[in-house]
């Protein structure tokens, strides 16, 4: 009888140390899509700063395209499918119409530290947070990017007029203003944007140059613009809020502290790599650079205003859009 109570307690001990070391462990589903790239290196920085300071106590697994779809990772974070998800509010705008407030023709062309600043503050303004709060979703940080610029297998294009009748892939406030010279819009996954190319789905795709590279857009292209400045995506990477709040002071303060690291090391690597492979592959691949002229570039701008205010009008009765617009154009001005 003895030995089977030393038994039991040995037994009951070993079992409590395997508990703690469970309890001890936390993992989070992460899902993103495509392939490792410029566009997820805020990601893959996070997992390495959270894991590091952890100790492995605290890890990220990174999925690319094995949890959801692209345009499905909002619907899984609400489910709590996953923990952590990036999306491009331009995939499901209805889902997330405060956010396309930075998707907007600004018509500024700002670094990227720049941007990201102007994203962190829009992601902290209430009436985002309770968009978001619908999805049981945090703003975690953004995927800053710079202005897009368009590459299409088209003739070259002389003056705005040429774009009536373009099929052109992109996010909302582009092309909102290029709809208005007669681009008609095309919806086509990321994945296939060259296949769309190539087949004729598609004339042109815009997008920064980390997605021209991932695409190869210009291995088809004819040309390539070089000052579209109507603006570029919003691509959050977003927490499920109870997933978050579940977290250890410990996790959570390694989490949320490696934020600022893990986009100062994105921004870095974006403007000392990606912006000369880019230069690089469309000199290389031979297109035309069309560089839009003062006068084009006014005519945009006109386009533009109205983009924006028909913008601050459809969401005028869902969430106080004048305020955000104003709030948000103020940080593009500064």
């Amino acid at each position: 009888m003895i030995q089977l109570k030393k038994v039991l307690l040995a037994s009951l001990i070993t079992a409590s140390f395997v508990a703690a070391e469970v309890q001890a462990a936390t993992e989070w589903n992460v899902s993103l899509w495509g392939k490792r790239r410029a566009f997820t290196e805020n990601v893959e920085k996070l997992a390495e700063l959270v894991n590091k300071k952890t100790n492995g106590d605290f890890k990220l697994n990174i999925s690319y395209g094995g949890l959801s779809k692209s345009r499905e990772n909002l619907d899984g974070i609400s489910i709590g499918a996953f923990e952590m998800a990036q999306f491009c509010s331009f995939y499901h705008k209805d889902k997330n119409p405060t956010i396309t407030v930075t998707e907007l023709p600004f018509t500024r062309d700002l670094s990227l530290k720049r941007i990201t600043e102007i994203y962190q503050q829009v992601y902290a303004n209430p009436i985002v947070q309770k968009d978001l709060a619908r999805w049981n979703a945090t703003l975690l940080m953004p995927t800053p990017l710079p202005q897009y610029n368009i590459i299409s297998k088209t003739d070259t294009l002389h003056k705005l007029s040429d774009f009536k009748g373009m099929r052109v892939r992109g996010p909302g406030g582009i092309m909102g203003v290029l709809s208005k010279l007669g681009a008609v819009k095309t919806g086509v996954p990321f994945s296939e944007v060259r296949q769309s190319m190539d087949s004729g789905v598609i004339d042109a795709a815009t997008f920064a140059p980390h997605a021209h590279l991932a695409t190869k857009t210009y291995k088809v292209g004819k040309w390539a613009s070089t000052n579209l400045n109507l603006g570029s995506a919003n691509c959050p990477v977003v927490v499920n809020t109870d997933a978050l709040n579940a977290l250890s002071a410990k996790n959570r303060a390694a989490l949320l502290g490696s934020v600022d690291q893990a986009l100062d090391y994105y921004v870095d690597n974006y403007d000392n790599n990606v912006f000369g492979k880019y230069e690089k592959a469309i000199k290389d691949a031979g297109l035309d650079l069309v560089t839009f002229t003062p006068a084009q570039t006014a005519e945009l701008n006109r386009l533009s205003e109205s983009v924006r205010d028909e913008w601050v009008k459809k969401y005028a009765g869902k969430f106080d859009s004048r305020s955000l617009y104003d709030f948000t154009e103020k940080l593009f001005n500064q």
